[in-house]
């Protein structure tokens, strides 16, 4: 029998825009579904519709196209809630979903006395024992319930494809609130539904929701349903220890703003955490190959954008002319990418590493050694096979004649060719800056 393709889901809420921590779900989803030739969905959890706008929902579709993390459908539990209407009858039907009238307040109160006694501070189940007497009565004076799932207090257990063996203790755990008193839905119940809807093979999401799966695997069975396998990726955390706005809750769009690869985001968040390391790459397929949960660690992953940054200008250095062809300022041509990339840690870097070509540079302020030295570097200038490699033949010919060499060769030459005192290798970059234009800024440094 052909073995289950994998089908994995990104299911964001619409009330912010997404994150690295967001990101690296989606990334480690749909590195799945392709590893696998299967699907990777998106799914917008907008159930919460007074935070939920349709310009967030833009945005994530936005996000994930420039990361290249383009699902092959799309779902939006706002249209679904027939599908959830049905399901909680279901269980209704079926004893597992019972009113709650307490207030928050008052459950509060309860959750202290619990705590104050040693107890766990689990619902105690009050509602089950109201008659249906009671519950009339409390209807017609206009109180309205919430709903909760029963857990059946049987042990759970899983084997998580990150954490290994899972197990809880149903008896310590409380009935979830899976609709609340205004008839909205909590996130529990309806993901459950759209999973086995969308026939969910894989569900990634972080540690943080270990127990969550815990009550939805006794979810899944009362619906009659066969779980997914389910992966609990370990949290992201900065370098100081925590996720902070600047190296983590920072939005996806930021990081781009601030001239950052897509790749090279990529390829971070693929690797930080895992037994892999973590190199460039030129595109996201090219982190497919050897993806499997068994390389994920429990320990926390570290994010850091000071190796999101070294790491993007080692992507840049890995990408193409034709990658980049749409992104450069007009002139630069596939010459000039390859004499500039080298030098670059951001694309936009590009047009001012441009303009040490065609001009105009600032003229350097040589004392007087410097500037007989640019004379002498403007007449040899005139004399070379410009079809060969000038720059080598130029500081050859300057090193007989002035007896130069080293920093004191190089540095006057480049400043007096560039306007910098660093750059791109100038055995590439002499021969774009051209014959006339060298030996005018050459003069032009001379005085």
């Amino acid at each position: 029998m052909s073995q289950v393709r994998t089908i994995t889901r990104f299911a964001p809420s619409p009330t912010g825009r997404l994150h690295v921590g967001n990101i690296r779900t989606a990334l480690v989803c749909w590195l799945a579904a392709r590893a696998d030739g299967g699907s990777f969905m998106l799914r917008i959890d907008d159930t919460d519709a007074a935070r939920s706008t349709e310009d967030f929902v833009d945005a994530i579709r936005t996000d994930l196209g420039w990361l290249g993390l383009v699902p092959d459908g799309e779902v939006r539990q706002s249209d679904r809630f027939a599908l959830y209407e049905a399901a909680f009858e279901t269980l209704h039907a079926g004893g597992r979903v019972y009113p709650c009238y307490e207030s928050e307040e008052e459950l509060s109160v309860k959750r202290r006395i619990a705590r104050g006694r040693g107890l766990p501070p689990i619902y105690d189940r009050a509602a089950l024992t109201l008659t249906a007497e009671q519950r009339h009565s409390l209807d017609a004076t206009g109180a309205t319930p919430h709903w909760r799932f029963k857990l059946d207090g049987a042990p759970i257990a899983w084997d998580d494809l990150v954490r290994g063996p899972q197990k809880f203790d149903g008896t310590l755990m409380s009935d979830p609130v899976i609709r609340r008193a205004d008839g909205s839905w909590l996130y529990l119940l309806p993901s459950v539904i759209d999973d086995i809807d969308m026939r969910i093979s894989h569900v990634v999401r972080g540690e943080d929701h270990v127990s969550n799966t815990a009550v939805q695997l006794q979810m899944f069975a009362a619906l009659g349903a066969r779980a997914p396998a389910f992966a609990h990726m370990a949290l992201l955390v900065g370098t100081d220890g925590k996720l902070s706005k600047r190296e983590g809750a920072i939005g996806v769009g930021a990081i781009r703003d601030e001239g950052i690869e897509p790749q090279a985001l990529l390829a971070l968040l693929a690797r930080i955490g895992t037994s892999d390391p973590v190199v460039p790459v030129a595109a996201a397929v090219d982190l497919i190959e050897g993806f499997a949960f068994g390389h994920m660690g429990r320990a926390p992953a570290r994010f850091d954008s000071a190796e999101l940054a070294q790491l993007n200008a080692r992507t840049l250095h890995l990408l193409p002319f034709d990658a980049v062809r749409e992104r450069l300022p007009a002139g630069i041509d596939e010459t000039v990418w390859l004499a500039i990339r080298p030098n670059l840690t951001t694309l936009g870097e590009a047009a001012a590493m441009f303009a040490t070509i065609e001009g105009p540079i600032a003229t350097p302020a040589f004392d007087a050694d410097d500037r007989i030295f640019a004379g002498h570097a403007a007449e040899a200038a005139q004399t070379l096979d410009w079809s060969a490699a000038p720059w080598a033949a130029l500081t050859a010919a300057l090193k007989g004649l002035t007896g130069r060499k080293g920093k004191t060769l190089f540095l006057p030459l480049r400043l007096a060719l560039t306007g910098q005192d660093h750059g791109p290798e100038m055995a590439a970059l002499l021969p774009l800056i051209g014959r006339d234009r060298a030996i005018a800024r050459l003069r032009a440094a001379a005085g």
